[in-house]
């Protein structure tokens, strides 16, 4: 069997609870991760672990927020499923070939728990943000409208209990755009490719992300000229003080009784 064919994939257990006798034979849908070989004209570049969906919107979303190159500069992707995974080939102008070559270089695989892995050199890992636009003015009315549709429209998410989502919301908090990974960085990767492919203006809304906010979530989202960041789960100290360096409103801790504003709360309106 070829790899990379589903992001679901059913396998048979035995499951137990507490406080009953014996034990039942269960069928249960799990996340799958595959291999994704990430090409620039022909030439490899890294391998990401994946989940195999949307995987044109993740090499995309990958090159604009690693600034490989810009959207203007991609002229095709295409993928191919070999046994050891899948194969994604992007093809570049002769100036986004001149931006891949001074690309940050990867040694190793990229995990679906881990934004930077196989960054060869420190002075590459946290690199200076661009300082972000003012942008628009959110409501906190609009984060709490997200969150409520972020949670009903997490399908893989509510299948295997395995999968992390980002979002990209307007300023009413309706959502635009949704996208599901095993990795956190890989869901926002995806999303931000779909919504440069989909010409959607991700500036002039704000993000929502499933998972912990780690300095590369923030770097992606600012790369993305996206000002206003929320995530459901806790922020990295070094997430808070990259945001405070490109100006942007980071909010976390983000559940059902509220959140929790960790840097510009000036645009944040009750």
């Amino acid at each position: 069997m070829k790899a990379g064919q589903h992001p679901v994939e059913t396998r048979s257990a035995r499951q137990w609870r507490r406080g009953v006798a014996g034990d039942t034979a269960i069928e249960r849908p799990l996340a799958d991760e595959t291999p994704v070989g990430l090409l620039y004209d022909g030439c490899p570049h890294v391998v990401l672990m994946a989940t195999p969906s949307d995987v044109q919107d993740l090499a995309v979303g990958f090159t604009l927020s690693e600034r490989i190159a810009g959207m203007g500069d991609i002229t095709g992707v295409t993928v191919d499923t070999l046994d050891e995974g899948l194969q994604v080939d992007v093809r570049l102008t002769a100036q986004g070939r001149e931006g891949r070559a001074t690309a940050r270089s990867r040694s190793m695989e990229g995990r679906s728990s881990c934004g930077l892995c196989g960054v060869t050199r420190l002075a590459q890992a946290v690199r200076r943000l661009p300082v972000l636009a003012e942008g628009a003015v959110f409501t906190r009315q609009a984060i709490e409208t997200a969150l409520d549709a972020l949670e009903r429209q997490q399908t893989l998410g509510r299948l295997t209990r395995a999968m992390h989502a980002a979002a990209l919301a307007d300023v009413t908090g309706a959502l635009t755009l949704v996208r599901e990974d095993v990795g956190r960085h890989n869901a926002l990767d995806k999303l931000i490719g779909a919504a440069a492919r989909d010409g959607l203006d991700a500036p002039g809304g704000f993000l929502v992300i499933t998972s912990r906010c780690s300095y590369e979530m923030v770097e992606k989202a600012a790369v993305a000229g996206v000002a206003l960041l929320v995530a459901i789960s806790a922020p990295t100290a070094l997430a808070i003080r990259k945001a405070e360096e490109c100006g942007m409103t980071l909010v976390a801790l983000a559940r059902a009784d509220g959140c929790t504003v960790f840097t510009r709360p000036d645009r944040i309106v009750a």
